[in-house]
């Protein structure tokens, strides 16, 4: 995953709450498709990423998003440990630059066969720390 990856989306009508913001569940989603996309970018693979689960997720609201707000999902990462790694979240306004929400997770490798997580795989690893 490049250092910095920026993805863009558009606030939709079903994003948004009665208020006219969007819903802090959907921002959660929003995190989900930046991290399916950077996977999908940094391994070549495509479809679900089947081999990493979210572990742990905190999210810092900054300030209203609405309907028609074009927005940029910006992740940096963070930290690489044996079995997981970290990204540093960013939610803002692309028009603006205004931060709209921060956020951070924590990612693991995860194998189902065997029910736990294992290490990260070595080519991952230095496309993590590149």
């Amino acid at each position: 995953m490049p250092q910095d990856f920026e993805h863009e989306i558009d606030v939709r009508f079903r994003d948004c709450d009665a208020m006219g913001h969007v819903n802090n569940a959907v921002y959660l989603t929003y995190l989900e498709q930046a991290r399916v996309e950077s996977w999908q970018r940094m391994t070549g693979m495509t479809g679900f990423p089947r081999s990493v689960i979210l572990a742990r997720v905190e999210i810092d609201y900054r300030s209203p998003a609405t309907l028609g707000d074009r927005l940029f999902v910006r992740l940096r990462v963070a930290a690489v440990g044996r079995t997981s790694f970290t990204l540093d979240c960013e939610i803002g306004n692309a028009r603006t630059r205004e931060t709209v929400a921060s956020a951070r997770t924590v990612q693991v490798m995860y194998d189902y066969a065997v029910g736990r997580p294992v290490e990260i795989p070595a080519d991952v690893r230095a496309r993590l720390e590149g």
